[in-house]
């Protein structure tokens, strides 16, 4: 299917501020399951832009601006191609329901980072949950589960303010939002053993209504890839309870929450300048190429 994205940000200001470089990840990778057919990039006020390819290869946009202004207003449009599914079995190995992941040595050594917690857990309390929700299991792929398990437990909550909660935190008010979902399965999958990466990217809803979706349109969107053997990254998304679906619209990868922001970026202003930031995600079917 060939989709049409618009993605707008506006930051506002109670007067003009000066604004330090920012990095915008806005443009997905080419891939077998995804094929980006046109982009454009749109900023105002005017900003230089140099692209790169980050630490985790996705692509990188940096805007460096001169002049001053009370808004700054960043839209992204593409036009991408979404095929298949990213998981062609229905059935998992059998070993990715042991207590052990198979991993070659060669893939443990590249997986390294993705495997390491990034959070802490003194007390051991995600330890304890995750004993409580292994207890519960009868059958089935683990992964899956673990997925479902969040989507059916807590409370989806929009949140506009910056950063992801601590996964201690999501447990304990029983409640977030999409990235603070897709955080708390990263952190839980790698206490199993498995690699796990943050994606950020956006939700096609399958029908106007968006029956079936806990996820807002209009906004941005996060999950999470796991590494299975012999399946490769295959995406998990708890908010919605969706496994390599192709709704799943990927634009960037990381470790950890923070390197995979949309925009980022600074300004220089008096104290109490910032006045808001509105996001707005817009997607509809494009014609192919030709």
């Amino acid at each position: 299917m060939y989709l049409r994205i618009r993605h707008a940000t506006t930051y506002r200001y109670a007067e003009p501020v000066v604004f330090g470089p920012h990095r915008l990840m806005l443009r997905p990778r080419d891939s077998f399951d995804l094929r980006v057919i046109d982009t454009a990039i749109a900023i105002s006020p005017p900003a230089g832009l140099r692209w790169m390819h980050d630490a985790y290869g996705n692509p990188v946009a940096m805007a460096t601006f001169t002049g001053t202004s009370d808004t700054l207003e960043i839209v992204s449009e593409l036009v991408i191609q979404r095929f298949g599914s990213a998981l062609p079995r229905t059935r998992v190995e059998p070993d990715i329901e042991s207590s052990e992941i198979s991993y070659t040595a060669a893939e443990r050594a590249v997986l390294q980072p993705y495997l390491d917690l990034a959070t802490a857990d003194p007390d051991g309390a995600l330890d304890t949950w995750l004993q409580a929700f292994r207890a519960r299991l009868n059958g089935g792929h683990l992964l899956r589960a673990l997925a479902h398990e969040i989507y059916a437990s807590l409370h989806y909550a929009v949140r506009f303010d910056e950063g992801t909660q601590h996964p201690l935190d999501t447990l304990r008010v029983g409640a977030g939002s999409c990235r603070d979902y897709a955080w708390l399965f990263i952190e839980l999958a790698r206490r199993l053993g498995f690699a796990a990466r943050f994606v950020t990217g956006y939700i096609h809803e399958r029908s106007p209504e968006g029956a079936g979706m806990t996820s807002v349109a209009g906004l941005t969107h996060a999950w999470a890839d796991v590494f299975i053997p012999n399946d490769g990254w295959v995406e998990f998304d708890p908010t919605n309870d969706l496994v390599a679906d192709r709704q799943l619209l990927r634009v960037a990868v990381a470790r950890v929450p923070e390197d995979a922001s949309p925009v980022a970026g600074s300004y220089v202003g008096p104290a109490g300048a910032f006045l808001g930031l509105s996001v707005g995600v817009a997607i509809t079917p494009a014609d192919g190429p030709g």
